[in-house]
């Protein structure tokens, strides 16, 4: 192996406890010591930095201590010859490097930090008594120290830190750098903050970009009176933005295939990594099938039969008490919405019920969130990814029904167009100005509330000062500030699931009405913008450096997308309809016949595309075989070589005989 030289370490992982004073003497028996000194026993590099009311315990980890949990995790890592294989730090010049210089990417560092501090055992052979703070407990043999200390409350929180350099970097380049709007450092964002991430913004600056052709069609047409020409242009921008969003589709799949390839990640590739302890039902259930029938592969096939059926009707049944809540309860609500909206006389009464409105469905999704979190835990998904991208088609029916059932009432049943806009103008408008707001103040609302209660304890603390009690330490108030979680909470899912939310909510919004409302375009098109910058300072400035998830797509929200633009062609052509019929222009027989032919013609479209533009670029899909022709190569001249050796060795044998 090459001399490899060293890595800059900077401090990745914080642990958190209660701070207190240890006599000399009870060092050798406190638990926090003894986990210190375990801490440094694997290699890793430990500062301790006392806070007003806790100790915070950095971590850092050498390349060397990362390369050998690596190697004892099994990571499989790319190699030049395209190939990934499982990682050897004896063998660490054969495996490629991240797009910044690194041998691991933040995704694969986590995953070593949770190997080697999570793995910590009692391999003595006997208990070991430890204190805390006047308290005595054992740790037993076999037992996991960090796992025991977190049920005894003394461990309160295990959390990623910000690397400060490279934060403050990533604020100058992307959070802070308004005047290329769409461009970003997504290299920088993957190796910073992982895949899922990267890819999101990847989607959302894409998705940006292309919305200003759209934008700039909308706003010719509102611009400019077009007299009787108008419905003849209102079909031409309705099949410009439906062909629009089917190429968005499928220039994203290129795309993202080709970010894969460039931060030399297989696609597909498994996405559960297995960042939270246990296993998966598949491979935990396989285990003890395979146990309790043996070489019984009558009763084994059938055993995993009944476990995948009925893992299907649990789903089936969840969906089913989705719909019904959707029909029984929200239904109702929405529909008496539309129609109070329908006679109140004033404006200003039609926006404040507007407003109180959307409050209302924010707090009532969330409930059927978190009921259809509880409600994913008896379903058999095969793995973490499959039980998220469950939960988001629940949560975004629930969403779909309270965001747009109101607007399909003055659509579809009173066919008033004007109020139809007023009602599309203020929903974009308090939505998306009540989105940011609450994005935007509600973490800095928590970090005051908790720095305040820090100071009230402090306070309350019999010998301590009367004057103002200051922060000083970065890890400290990175502790204190709220996390990276979704609002339906953190268990499946993180804060993307609410900025994917908000984007496809807004995406059905501008497509399924966009005859009616074509400046909804713009709208969204300098929402968008400043979503990407707003966004991007909540992560590196509000919150805590968000825990890595693994992931190398959107995963479903892909086929909401494209769920909505078959939406969008059903629901523009019934405008186009009712248009023409109010109008007077058309009779409604052949205005009928022309726009259901349109319709048939455009979803045609819609699913022949794909086959049109593929989805992987060529020159992936080049070096894809290239690699794959090398390997090849190498692994049938090893092959030979070995059988060449066997055979010698054979005829020596034979001769000595």
């Amino acid at each position: 192996m090459n001399v490899l030289e060293e890595e800059q370490t900077a401090f990745e992982i914080g642990v958190v406890v209660p701070k207190r004073d240890v006599k000399e003497e009870d060092k050798a028996s406190d638990c926090v010591e003894v986990l210190v000194d375990e801490f440094r026993n694997l290699g890793l590099v430990v500062e301790r930095v006392h806070g007003v009311v806790d100790e915070f315990i950095k971590l850092a980890a050498p390349l060397e201590t990362l390369g050998r949990a690596a190697a004892e995790l099994h990571i499989k890592k790319r190699t030049p010859i395209g190939m990934d294989l499982e990682f050897e730090w004896e063998e660490v010049d054969a495996f490629e490097r991240q797009p910044d210089g690194s041998l691991f990417s933040w995704c694969e560092r986590f995953r070593c930090y949770r190997h080697l501090i999570y793995g910590i055992i009692n391999k003595s052979q006997s208990s070991v008594t430890l204190r805390f703070d006047g308290k005595e407990f054992q740790w037993e043999v076999g037992e996991f120290l960090l796992q025991k200390l977190e049920s005894e409350r003394i461990v309160k929180e295990v959390f990623p830190l910000h690397d400060e350099i490279k934060r403050k970097e990533l604020l100058q380049t992307w959070a802070l750098h308004w005047w290329d709007f769409t461009n970003q450092p997504i290299d920088e964002i993957y190796s910073y903050f992982g895949t899922k991430i990267a890819i999101y913004f990847a989607f959302l600056g894409m998705y940006t970009r292309w919305l200003l052709f759209p934008a700039a069609f909308g706003l010719i047409l509102h611009m400019f009176d077009f007299g009787s020409l108008q419905l003849l242009v209102l079909p031409i921008f309705f099949i410009s933005i439906i062909l629009w969003a089917i190429m968005f589709s499928q220039f994203w799949k290129r795309k993202n295939n080709a970010l894969l390839a460039r931060w030399k990640i297989r696609y597909p590739i498994r996405a559960d990594l297995g960042y939270r302890q246990g296993m998966e039902w598949s491979s935990s259930q396989s285990l003890e099938i395979a146990k309790k029938w043996g070489t019984d592969k009558a009763k084994e096939k059938e055993m995993f039969q009944r476990i995948e059926w009925f893992g299907r009707l649990m789903r089936f049944r969840n969906d089913a008490i989705i719909i019904f809540s959707i029909i029984c309860l929200q239904l109702p609500f929405e529909l008496a919405y539309a129609h109070i909206y329908e006679v109140i006389g004033s404006d200003i009464m039609k926006f404040g019920l507007t407003t109180i409105y959307l409050f209302a469905i924010q707090f009532l999704t969330q409930i059927g969130g978190k009921i259809s979190v509880k409600l994913i835990k008896y379903e058999n998904n095969e793995n973490t990814e499959k039980k998220a991208d469950s939960l988001v088609y629940k949560v975004f029916g629930l969403y779909f029904m309270q965001s747009y059932i109101g607007v399909f009432y003055h659509a579809l049943l009173h066919r008033n167009f004007s109020t139809l806009r007023k009602v599309l103008i203020q929903r974009l408008l308090v939505s998306q100005v009540l989105e940011n707001l609450l994005e935007n103040t509600l973490p800095y609302l928590k970090y005051s509330y908790k720095k305040y209660r820090v100071r009230s304890k402090k306070k309350s603390e019999k010998g301590s000062s009367t004057g103002k009690i200051q922060f000083a330490s970065r890890v400290e108030k990175e502790y204190l500030k709220p996390s990276y979680s979704a609002s339906i909470g953190m268990e499946l899912e993180d804060g993307l699931f609410d900025d994917f939310l908000e984007v496809a909510l807004q995406f059905g919004m501008i497509m399924m009405f966009a005859c009616a409302f074509p400046l909804a375009f713009a709208f969204a098109a300098l929402n968008n913008i400043t979503e990407i910058r707003a966004d991007a300072l909540k992560l590196l400035a509000m919150l805590r450096r968000p825990t890595p998830r693994f992931s190398t797509t959107i995963g479903a929200w892909l086929n909401i997308f494209q769920f909505l633009v078959v939406m969008s062609i059903c629901t523009n052509c019934a405008l186009l309809v009712w248009l023409y019929d109010e109008e007077g222009k058309w009779k409604i027989e052949p205005g009928l016949a022309a726009i259901l032919v349109m319709e048939h013609v455009l979803l045609l479209i819609k699913f022949g595309f794909s086959r049109f533009v593929p989805e992987e670029p060529a020159w992936v899909k080049a070096d894809r075989v290239k690699d794959a022709t090398t390997a090849e190569n190498m692994c049938s001249k090893q092959l030979l070589r070995s059988i060449s050796g066997e055979r010698a060795t054979f005829g020596e044998l034979k001769k000595s005989q």
